[in-house]
């Protein structure tokens, strides 16, 4: 039987109906390379962004572009928003955010040098780690900065969220990973993945495995429930861009190769499930959501591949809808406002949020003091009258040693008579304003 890995693209695009056929494209864009690029929510929509300027925006399953310009700057990274209405583009400066005819909506000049965005969808929350190695989240439904993560670990460029629980996984130059919330200041988890500079990190739908990449030319494969280390897979040269699909495929490109391993994540593989070779290095890899085929940016362009059982065929309508018309797109997008999860409520164990927090176990409350001032107010529990009492005795001892004190200052001798008269003057004043509890009954 001949290995799956050894199919052309072409063989597989002949034996799949013509509609799966069609995803399998290549544009040569060799100009304005490379390309890095990202796809909608509901996997219509693609928008690229070549590194010298080009940025575009397309429906990639009728062909039909929406708009394409040039900014005559670098552009290091684009991202789509809550839907494909608006995207980000992390420019040679400044964070830029664009509409889908190509108007420049707003400059974010408080955001410089910006190398990778990502979007939190059920959050509103865009994401953007930058060369200072700052760490930013911007609430888009409010234009306002929610908080700015100093990491102290040099420039970053390599990121990727968990769509489990919205943890960003950051990938450093000493070989470690960092696992960052908005409500936390300091980095959650802190756990050494390589030797070397971590050039890419991937994390599945669920939320168990986490895939890094090193300049060692090696991809490890983490369990993120326990951040223990699981298996490897050696490459021969350093991998540049990994991504997990939906239904579990590990997808690795190094140089102008990319392989595609199955069922990597659980159990170790000996072959890989597929491999192609594309025209230029590779500097971005993406599965599209619900269909079938991985997205390519490489220095000449971009490619689509088909790959046979990459995504999910099952998808929830009220919430990601691939057939979604304007009016559903609309309705989609209040539902989503409405629902928007505060960012405080990010955190690593998701299940924690659902359950009731107690202050306190009550024993704090029914421990017997050990002070006397204590002693004195726990058996006046329950008592008003009594209470007051208490009360007045300790202001009276309170205002005698005071008395003391201001005649200590004055350089006045205080014998141990001129103490125990001002005592036995307090107690007679507190007797004599304090009530019995019977006399309301007179």
């Amino acid at each position: 039987m001949e290995e799956t890995r050894k199919f052309k693209q072409e063989s597989i695009a002949a034996a799949v109906p013509i509609a799966s056929s069609a995803h399998y494209f290549d544009l040569k864009l060799d100009s304005f390379g490379p390309y890095s690029f990202n796809y909608s929510r509901n996997g219509r929509s693609l928008l690229l962004g070549g590194q010298k300027g080009h940025l575009a925006h397309m429906d990639w399953k009728s062909k039909q572009l929406g708009c394409e310009f040039h900014v005559y700057q670098t552009v290091r990274d684009v991202h789509y928003l809550h839907n494909e209405l608006m995207f980000a583009a992390a420019q040679k400066q400044y964070l830029y955010i664009y509409d889908t005819t190509g108007t420049e909506l707003h400059c974010m000049k408080q955001y410089n040098r910006v190398n990778r965005l990502t979007f939190l969808p059920y959050h509103f929350l865009l994401v953007s780690a930058d060369d200072y190695g700052n760490l930013h989240y911007l609430d888009v439904s409010t234009g306002q900065p929610v908080v700015t993560h100093r990491t102290h670990l040099g420039s970053l460029k390599t990121m990727a969220q968990n769509p489990h629980n919205a943890i960003i996984h950051l990938g450093h130059h000493n070989g470690t990973v960092t696992l960052w919330s908005p409500g936390v200041k300091n980095p959650l988890v802190k756990m050494l993945a390589h030797r070397g500079p971590v050039t890419g990190v991937a994390i599945d739908n669920n939320g168990w495995y986490m895939c890094t990449t090193g300049m060692e030319a090696v991809v490890k494969v983490w369990d993120v429930r326990t951040y223990k280390f699981l298996h490897s897979y050696p490459t021969r040269k350093p991998a540049t861009a990994i991504d997990i699909s939906q239904r579990g495929l590990l997808a690795v490109g190094k140089g102008k190769c990319v392989e595609i391993w199955q069922d990597a994540l659980s159990t170790k593989q000996s072959t890989p499930y597929m491999s192609h070779l594309v025209s230029g290095d590779i500097s971005a890899l993406q599965f599209c959501p619900f269909e079938d085929c991985l997205g390519i940016g490489h220095a000449k362009g971009f490619t689509s591949i088909i790959v046979p059982g990459a995504a999910e065929a099952n998808f929830d309508a009220l919430e990601v809808n691939p057939f979604e018309n304007k009016r559903q797109r609309q309705e989609g997008e209040v539902k989503a406002l409405l629902e928007k999860i505060p960012s405080e409520l990010i955190t690593l164990q998701v299940d924690q949020i659902n359950r009731i927090g107690v202050g306190g176990t009550g024993e704090e409350e029914n421990k017997h003091p050990t002070s006397s001032a204590g002693r004195e107010k726990w058996k006046a529990r329950g008592k008003s009258g009594v209470t007051k009492q208490v009360h007045k005795k300790q202001e009276g001892k309170e205002q005698s040693k005071k008395a003391l004190r201001r005649k200590q200052v004055q350089g006045m001798k205080v014998s141990k008579g001129d103490v125990e008269e001002t005592v036995e003057e307090v107690q007679e004043e507190v007797a004599m304003t304090v009530d019995s509890i019977l006399d309301r009954f007179r």
